[in-house]
């Protein structure tokens, strides 16, 4: 027998040995019985089978460790998914959007980068990670309110225009809980203003405006692979674009800040790996240690893409249970809208939600704080709209009321949502009997 026979009889053995441990030891915890107020219903979470594995070990195995073969299939596929020429995996959703603000910042953008001083218009209702990068770029954010009434909880692209200044640059927004944000009016004000746009598409993945994919509207976009997200690789990301320029700028930042793109284990992909004449460098210098951009290690592991490859063969069918989910939700609760403002999708999109988000109404007599303590005395998970309004967090004691930001407006709904709204799972992983208990126990608040 040879030594490649060999190899690959022993592979297959592991592999075998793998799906039959899942089987046998990871999937009876799927199908444990759920008992009302005493089982955990969560608010995210991992949605795996076998193949997720055997992925992993098979990665394992090789023991390359750094990006390989699963890493190129995962970016190919991403790209693909979302019909963008160039995905980037990442260790994170968060250095995903640092490296795709700081990608904007890079001198081969000649007079459009971004420059310390200039502004980004963001919203302050949502993720910290989405305005760290701006800070982290030294510029100044310039802070919208969102929608609210309207259950959509985008920003308000009616105040774009009063946000505009001499100074702006950018827009970098999330789409709120997977419901795209109006992205004909963002797309529009962008391009005819001279700006980027940074999509943050990390609770959105799988979601569609107008037929399509969230995430192929910005200059740049994000994803978040953490367990909650619509697929996990764990730990991990991805930054997106079809614009080559910036795909090699993202690279560089992400790898060091090197100029050289070859992948790991790879010499001279230029094929003028030593005929380089760069900076103030000896002509002929190691292309492999010329470095472009002050940058970092922010790349994921080919183990991590390796879950995500099978992650990805699954993106159709949870955005489908996603769906379902919010749908059941939305029709079963539809008669307490004089206690919450229900949710809505974003006119023209179809979103892949992240979560079921209400606001409490202040004419209904109840206050969040009871009603969240009354879901989680039954063991039903539940989350504030993340940071609520961010510039109310002791992050911004030392800036606040100075120029180190600016706000539009008195953030009136943002202040709402840091006060009256939660939001709870709507993910794949939720059984029938699951989401009976939620809209159960929402219902008891009506009588």
């Amino acid at each position: 027998m040879s030594d490649q026979t060999r190899e690959q009889r022993l592979r297959q053995e592991i592999l075998d040995k793998v799906g039959e441990y899942y089987r046998e030891i990871h999937q009876p915890e799927a199908d444990q019985e759920f008992q009302p107020g005493v089982s955990r219903v969560p608010y995210g979470g991992r949605v795996y089978d076998e193949k997720e594995m055997v992925n992993l070990v098979d990665s394992a195995l090789e023991f390359w460790l750094t990006s390989g073969r699963y890493t190129d299939q995962f970016e190919k596929e991403l790209a693909r998914n979302l019909g963008v020429k160039h995905a980037l995996f990442v260790n994170s959703g968060s250095s995903a959007n640092l490296l795709a603000m700081k990608a904007l910042t890079s001198p081969l953008l000649k007079d459009k980068r971004v420059n310390p001083g200039d502004e980004v218009i963001t919203v302050a209702a949502g993720f910290p990670t989405t305005v760290t990068p701006i800070f982290e770029a030294g510029a100044c954010p310039v802070f919208l309110d969102v929608n609210l009434e309207d259950g959509t909880y985008n920003l308000n692209v009616s105040q774009l225009e009063e946000a505009l200044s001499n100074k702006t640059k950018a827009v970098m927004v999330a789409h709120t809980l997977g419901n795209p944000m109006n992205l004909s009016a963002v797309t529009e004000f962008c391009e005819s203003n001279g700006l980027w746009f940074v999509e943050d598409n990390c609770d959105a993945l799988g979601s569609t405006y107008e037929g399509k994919a969230t995430g192929s509207f910005g200059d740049l976009a994000t994803s978040s692979f953490y367990p909650p997200h619509h697929i996990t690789t764990g730990e991990g990301g991805a930054v997106y674009t079809s614009d080559g320029l910036l795909k090699r700028i993202v690279e560089s930042f992400r790898d060091w800040g090197r100029d050289c793109w070859c992948p790991p284990g790879k010499d001279n992909t230029c094929k003028k790996r030593f005929d380089w004449d760069l900076g103030e460098l000896p002509k002929g210098y190691d292309h492999k240690y010329i470095f472009r951009h002050f940058g970092f290690n922010l790349k994921s592991t080919d183990m991590q893409a390796a879950i995500g490859c099978a992650q990805i063969d699954k993106l159709d069918q949870f955005t489908k249970a996603r769906r379902n989910n919010w749908q059941k939700f939305r029709s079963e609760l539809s008669d307490l809208e004089d206690l919450f403002v229900l949710p809505n999708p974003t006119p023209g999109s179809d979103p892949s939600w992240f979560g079921f988000v209400l606001t409490v109404r202040e004419s209904s007599g109840l206050t969040r704080d009871q009603i969240v303590s009354r879901l989680e005395s039954r063991n039903i998970q539940t989350r504030m709209l993340f940071a609520g309004n961010l510039i109310r967090h002791p992050l911004f004691d030392e800036i606040r009321n100075t120029s180190a930001y600016r706000v539009i407006g008195d953030l009136r709904n943002t202040d709402r949502i840091m006060n009256q709204t939660f939001w709870f799972g709507i993910y794949p992983g939720l059984n029938e009997s699951m989401l009976d208990c939620i809209i159960d126990t929402l219902r008891v608040l009506k009588k």
